[in-house]
């Protein structure tokens, strides 16, 4: 598979419900795994992608991001598409190799990954069940179909935190109008924190991901 990535199996031959998670500028494909055990019970497949770009952040330790950050411009389109292409094929080699369940597949991405979120969802409205984008925001001029009613069906989960220091509260609330426009039937929530999931964000997401996931499947 072209992007490096990790991955949470649950036990059983499957096909299991599966969440797709992106992470963050400066992160890795380790950084959301934690959350594994905490969704459905440990019962959903988690597969996370790591970005194809190095992010110094100090002391010779690297990071990983998804595009090229340039503080109050949006993204390079050309970066942004061959970061999406990645994407679109990373997903398409994971679905010929784990056994995923096609109707229950599920988009997550936090701060950056959200980004890269909104714009598989833009170029694959059909193909997930529903997306949650956490402490993000809704890049002017993603370079994917953008048409009215293009995401329409699809639950849409957006948390962002009131004293969120690197990405303000107002571009998390610019994202949910952009995909209320776009069709989406979206949820928000605000929360008391900063850049980062809290415990009160992790049992509301929870909930989401057992609405569209665990309730269309028994697990153990």
């Amino acid at each position: 598979m072209e992007l490096l990535h990790a991955s949470y199996e649950p036990t059983g031959d499957g096909p299991h419900p599966t969440i797709l998670v992106l992470h963050g500028w400066g992160a890795n494909a380790l950084d959301l795994l934690g959350l594994a055990p905490h969704l459905g019970a440990g019962g959903y497949l988690v597969l996370a992608p790591q970005g194809p770009i190095e992010v110094p952040i100090g002391n010779g330790a690297v990071g990983y991001g998804w595009f090229p950050i340039t503080m109050g411009a949006p993204p390079d389109p050309l970066a942004f598409a061959r970061a999406s292409d990645a994407l679109e094929r990373f997903l398409a080699a994971a679905q010929r190799r784990y056994p995923i369940a096609a109707e229950k597949l599920v988009l997550l991405g936090f701060s950056q990954g959200g980004v890269m979120a909104y714009a598989l969802a833009l170029r694959q409205p059909k193909t997930f069940a529903a997306l949650a984008a956490l402490s993000s925001w809704f890049a002017p001029g993603i370079p994917a179909p953008a048409e009215a009613g293009r995401l329409a069906g699809l639950s849409a989960l957006v948390q962002h935190g009131t004293r969120d220091e690197l990405i303000s509260i107002d571009r998390g609330r610019q994202s949910v109008e952009r995909l209320r426009e776009l069709g989406a039937d979206v949820t928000y929530r605000e929360y008391e924190m900063g850049h980062e999931i809290s415990a009160a964000s992790l049992r509301d997401l929870v909930a989401f991901l057992d609405q569209h996931l665990r309730s269309r499947l028994v697990l153990p």
